[in-house]
């Protein structure tokens, strides 16, 4: 073969394997670029943008940074139904995790009288085995379920706080529900009366830690009276109430009208109350009022249905005897009327006997009268000591014979009266058991007037002269928040608080001022209160802070010294930043060095309609046909 030929058929061979090369290089690119489209549609459509999709040969690349682990994961699940899951290879990162935001943690504290709930999410660190002895002791020593769940992170600034706080509260409150987070304390509760409420009202806002802010929400339900008293009563020329009750606002002003017109004069205290017998209390209340006016005088008592109705004595029968009977007649149903008008005396009636108890301002109990035996005297003793917690009681009372029948039983039930007052006397006659004194209830009159017309029963004679004394209330003799501020304003207007100069060292006259402002904070019980100290605006302000502070801290020191309570009082300097004079005078820079007191006053909450309320309010309106519901709206109260 010649050398041509040969080489002919080498040219041959190579031009075809070189079109071969370059065919096989046009395919693999074109299967790579189809295979790395298809992938990238699949990732853009499910939303994985963030995705760098390549492809060598087969395998077919992914990079880029997840979001999530899970995320990454599900890149490749995606990849993975496009081409074979096998030639998908993982070139991805996943973000940085960024550290877990601790967890809200809150307490929810549910207390039913004995019984107490924990629920909530508290932190890990919380010694949580003591927080619910704290709780079972305040609750006395009730029954504690524990509820909580715990969180392995570091307790939030305010959290010791504020479950402190909701602790101390739970000893003032049988039904309540405290909220506690590491800022805020929300306290739900029912009080037994609205001076209850105060009193409760009062104890919390006097306790609330720096920082943290108090929601009070604390309802008075309307009392049940029982029985249910009205005393109305007229004696020389002058009406008054012992005692009124009421079931609606409506009844209420029907009531008082209708003394108005029998010649009451200025306001008269008429509670508002649930278990009024009849629906209809307020029209046989207002018809027994005008017939005591139309007599002239006399006194008439409702105990539930029953109604007593005495006479002035030397009444003329006739007029008795009319006035009595259309009062029967237009009375409602269910009442009874039993009237009485007193006999003459006689003048052969011989000596009356009689039993008097004493209750002196200091508590010192004197028992002196008559008695129908030593048995009767050591029963009246022992009640006397027991009731009134004294064992200074001086009896006395002699043992005579002739008494009549159930006088002990009357003289105790006149020494339980007496125990209604602050001071004040009881006297028992046969006939007529009197009761003065003076008190800090409001109500004590409408007690004890149901209480007597209970136990002597119908028809009974008794008087109440009771006086309400605000300085023998405990609740509404305390200074507001605003009273004391006020108070301590009004002593440094007359004397102010001064140092010696440059020093935190009170001048020779701040013992005196302290001493005043001690004896006033003592009146008004433990309040959450700031001392600030200021200075004027010569040196150096971080010079002037420091001072301020020091001086602020010696006026908390001086108070500590004086037995003032201060765990609810902070000490704060502020330096020449809040001047309230010019700094450019010797007078505007005396002015702003100064110590100031204020009373920081917690948030409120509203105040929701009682159960109790609505029940009656509903109960009144089905009565009358209405069936409508009514919401009052809430009162903020702090």
């Amino acid at each position: 073969m010649r050398l041509s030929s040969i080489f002919a058929i080498a040219g041959t061979f190579a031009a075809a394997a070189v079109i071969c090369l370059i065919g096989a290089r046009f395919a693999v690119v074109a299967i790579e670029e189809n295979t790395r489209h298809a992938v990238r549609n699949t990732l853009d459509l499910q939303g994985m943008t963030w995705t760098e999709v390549d492809a060598d040969g087969l395998q077919v690349f992914l990079a880029g940074t997840a979001p999530t682990e899970a995320t990454r994961f599900k890149a490749l699940s995606v990849a993975g139904t496009v081409v074979d899951a096998a030639r998908v290879i993982d070139q991805m990162l996943v973000e940085d995790t960024a550290a877990l935001a601790p967890p809200r943690f809150s307490i929810e504290i549910l207390r039913n009288d004995a019984t107490v709930s924990l629920i909530g999410l508290a932190p890990a660190a919380m010694d949580r085995e003591g927080f619910v002895a704290e709780v079972a002791k305040a609750a006395g020593d009730g029954t504690v379920s524990d509820f909580l769940e715990l969180a392995d992170y570091p307790a939030p600034a305010g959290w010791d706080g504020a479950v402190g706080y909701a602790v101390r509260s739970l000893r003032h409150l049988e039904r309540t529900k405290i909220s506690v987070d590491a800022s805020r304390v929300e306290v739900t509760a029912t009080a037994e009366s609205l001076e209850d409420k105060v009193r409760i009202e009062s104890e919390l806002n006097r306790r609330v830690p720096e920082d943290i802010r108090i929601a009070l929400d604390i309802s008075a339900p309307r009392p049940v009276i029982t029985p249910f008293t009205l005393r109305f009563l007229i004696e020389k020329g002058d009406a008054r109430f012992d005692a009124c009750s009421a079931d609606t606002e409506a009844a209420r002003q029907q009531i008082l009208g209708a003394a108005n017109a029998a010649g009451l004069r200025g306001g008269a205290e008429c509670t508002l109350g649930l278990g009024v017998p009849s629906p209809h209390w307020a029209d046989a209340a207002s018809l027994a009022i005008s017939a005591v006016a139309e007599l002239g005088g006399g006194v008439v008592t409702f105990s539930d249905a029953d109604i007593s109705l005495l006479a002035v004595l030397g009444t003329p029968q006739g007029q008795f005897d009319d006035v009595v009977g259309r009062l029967e007649t237009s009375l409602p149903e269910v009442f009874a009327l039993h009237a009485v008008l007193p006999e003459p005396p006689d003048d052969t009636t011989p000596d009356t006997p009689e039993f008097v108890a004493t209750l002196s301002p200091e508590g010192l109990i004197q028992l002196r009268g008559r008695l129908d035996s030593e048995q009767s005297r050591d029963l009246v003793d022992s009640f006397a000591k027991a009731r009134f917690t004294s064992d200074t009681v001086h009896t006395t009372a002699r043992v005579v014979e002739g008494l009549p029948n159930g006088w002990t039983m009357r003289v105790l039930t006149a020494l339980e009266a007496l125990s209604y007052l602050s001071n004040g006397a009881i006297m028992v006659t046969p006939d007529t058991l009197d009761v003065s004194g003076a008190t800090g209830r409001k109500d004590a009159s409408a007690m004890i007037s149901g209480f007597l017309s209970d136990k002597l029963g119908e028809g009974s004679q008794f008087s109440i002269d009771v006086s309400y004394l605000e300085v023998l209330d405990p609740v509404a003799s305390q200074p507001t928040l605003d009273e004391c501020e006020d108070g301590i304003v009004a002593i440094q207007a007359v004397r102010k608080i001064s140092f010696e100069p440059g020093s935190p060292n009170m001048d020779a006259s701040g013992a005196g001022i302290m001493d005043d402002i001690a004896e006033l904070l003592k009146t008004c019980g433990e309040i959450r209160m700031e001392i600030g100290g200021h200075t004027d605006s010569q040196g150096r302000e971080v010079m002037n802070q420091q001072l301020s502070q020091a001086r602020a801290n010696t006026v908390l020191s001086e108070l500590r010294m004086r037995r003032v309570l201060t765990a609810s009082i902070s000490a704060n300097g502020y330096g020449e930043s809040q001047p309230i004079a010019d700094n450019g005078t010797e007078a505007g820079r005396e002015a702003n060095r100064r110590i100031e007191f204020r009373v920081i006053r917690p948030e409120t909450t509203a105040e929701a309609e009682t159960t109790l309320e609505s029940l009656a309010e509903q109960a009144e309106k089905e009565a009358t046909g209405t069936g409508q519901e009514q919401e009052e709206s809430p009162n903020e109260q702090n």
